[in-house]
């Protein structure tokens, strides 16, 4: 009779000795509101002032904008010999006329010199396909013709006399000296420059 009062006492304490045993033995977990936030929410984005940092170079800047603003720097120097057959000749059998811009040479130049900058060390007959062009052969099929070897090897040569190339003796072909990569990374970091005082005064 003592056992049966203890049991009736017991369950008068815990009605559903079950449920009290699997809420003991559960692990704790903590409810979603409890839990903290964190503001997800994307923060505007800051325009990055990319002159002001040391690491421009021409790789940072569109190409046609670097060649327009290299070509105007060659002009304004002076430096660069230009031939005396530059209003006369043609790029290429390809083309039917002569340059129509009395500025040509600097632009061939400065995309020259872009173009070994970002290649490292590059020769004629790689140029040649580059500023190639496709020829009109009438009725028959038109086909990429190289551009002339000439051309490009007089920019390269008037590109190394005023020390902007060199010739690489291992490799063959020109490369871009010291002082040219200097030259060529400071024209990128003012045209940087220049166009972010455009988009101020916007």
């Amino acid at each position: 009779k003592s056992w049966q009062c203890q049991a009736a006492h017991f369950r008068n304490l815990n009605p559903n000795p079950n449920r009290a045993f699997l809420q003991a033995s559960a692990p704790h977990t903590t409810s979603p509101s409890a839990l903290p936030t964190h503001n997800t929410s994307s923060h505007p984005k800051s325009r990055i002032n990319t002159a002001n940092m040391p690491g421009v170079s021409v790789r940072d800047v569109p190409a046609d904008k670097f060649i327009d603003a290299y070509a105007a720097f060659l002009k304004r120097q002076g430096k660069l010999p230009i031939p005396g057959w530059s209003d006369t000749v043609k790029t290429s059998h390809a083309k039917e006329l002569p340059p129509q811009s009395q500025d040509w040479f600097y632009v061939r130049s400065a995309a020259i010199a872009r173009h070994i900058y970002m290649r490292k060390t590059v020769g004629v007959g790689r140029l040649r396909k580059v500023h190639g062009g496709t020829k009109n052969r009438g009725s028959r099929p038109s086909h990429h013709v190289d551009a002339s070897g000439a051309v490009d090897r007089k920019v390269m040569q008037a590109l190394e006399k005023i020390g902007v190339l060199e010739q690489d003796e291992d490799k063959g072909g020109r490369r871009i000296t010291q002082s040219g990569q200097r030259d060529l990374d400071r024209i990128a970091q003012t045209t940087v420059e220049a166009e972010e005082e455009d988009e101020d005064d916007e």
